[in-house]
């Protein structure tokens, strides 16, 4: 079958973390990942709990960037194998005839574990403690393991306990949305009705505003919800999703400011929004969330940070704590079907590539914003379908 495939090869991860600083985005910042003929990968446990699944669409993610782009942080290299096929928004279809949608964290489930770990046995699965033990190598995610295979191949391997049945009505371009969203609705439960800040307006920052829009209440006394958006397309979306204000990075300050009263000391105001989600994950972004958070407040990271500079003095001073946010646990799936099927969150595939076109997918996706798109996939259906713009 053909999959692409990341290799250890230390040589081209530095090649392509030079490429992606110099460059961005540019061609030839993929050299770890190549399309390959290998084998499909084998049931794990032949008892029926495992299934072949048949990727559709299979999207292309931030942490999926990161690790062909050579900056993901080196964190992540004890609970990842090697050779693996990336992919973990997938919408596919299962050797039992469903199409179906896959929750990608190995849990202890997934790996047979018996008895569950304690955030397991919770129901926290993304929280598993777990993540390079049992019958699978390393790997906290399908798409990062050697033995599952992922959503850029023809073929993967998934547990019953992954799969959340896609209905009938939903399109694959919705349900391709299923997976991001989910991690939306994981943040969303950072917004208690008061003032709060999104931070980004690319895919993640715009399915976390939907999350919250679609389920906060309209009494009068809910805070608005700031977001801050780079492109003209991303405005237009966040405007219709249902944000309140929709400023650009330099206007977040004086915004934040008028909107609480606060005054400023240099570049930090006195006061601020309790509540900050950041959806990029850059120095840059978590030192703005911390110019314009409220003492008290919390800065939610959703956006995968790696090694980050950051002058961490305000925190002290001013008692502001900064969460990390992962994932989602299984019941956000289910409130992530009702959303991308009730908002139309499939619109947001702005364009679809074969896996042999790799090169050019992974460059639009990296320079999704400039070239007016929202979330890029791959398509592996025997006839892709034309694509609708974003509207």
């Amino acid at each position: 079958m053909k999959a692409l495939v990341i290799e250890r090869k230390l040589a081209r991860f530095a090649a392509a973390r030079i490429t992606s600083m110099v460059a961005p985005g540019r061609a030839g910042g993929h050299g770890p990942l190549s399309c390959q003929e290998v084998d499909a990968p084998a049931l794990p446990v032949t008892d029926g709990s495992w299934h072949e699944l048949r990727p559709r669409l299979s999207g292309i993610c931030g942490s999926d960037l990161a690790t062909i782009e050579g900056y993901a942080s080196r964190y992540f290299e004890p609970i990842v194998s090697f050779p693996f096929t990336p992919g973990h928004e997938v919408v596919a279809d299962a050797d039992d005839g469903r199409r179906v949608v896959v929750v990608p964290v190995l849990s202890c489930a997934t790996r047979g574990i018996d008895p569950p770990c304690g955030p397991c046995a919770a129901g926290q699965i993304n929280r598993c403690e777990r993540t390079a033990f049992g019958h699978l190598s390393p790997g906290l995610q399908t798409g990062f393991c050697a033995d599952t295979g992922g959503g850029w191949g023809q073929r993967m391997v998934a547990h019953d306990s992954q799969l959340v049945d896609v209905p009938a009505e939903l399109t694959d371009e919705q349900a391709v949305m299923v997976e991001p969203t989910a991690c939306a609705v994981h943040a969303a439960k950072a917004f208690a009705g008061r003032p709060t800040v999104i931070i980004g307006a690319g895919t993640l920052g715009l399915l976390t505003l939907a999350a919250i829009t679609a389920t906060r209440g309209r009494t009068r006394n809910q805070g608005p919800v700031i977001v801050t958006a780079r492109y003209p397309h991303q405005v237009a979306a966040a405007k219709q999703l249902g944000a309140d204000r929709v400023v650009s990075g330099p206007e977040l300050a004086r915004t934040v400011r008028s909107l609480t009263g606060s005054m400023a000391i240099g570049d930090q105001l006195t006061g601020g929004v309790s509540t900050v989600i950041d959806c990029v994950g850059s120095s840059d972004s978590l030192a703005q969330a911390l110019q314009v958070v409220a003492p008290g407040g919390e800065v939610v990271m959703v956006g995968m940070p790696s090694n980050v500079q950051l002058n961490m003095t305000t925190l002290w001073h001013r008692e502001v704590a900064v969460r990390g946010c992962y994932a989602y646990r299984r019941a956000d799936f289910d409130t992530a079907l009702d959303l991308v099927g009730r908002l139309d969150l499939g619109r947001f595939v702005t364009q679809t590539y074969p896996i042999h076109d790799y090169a050019a997918a992974i460059e639009h996706a990296s320079n999704a914003g400039r070239r007016g798109a929202i979330k890029i996939a791959f398509d592996l259906r025997d006839r892709p379908r034309p694509i609708r713009s974003v509207r």
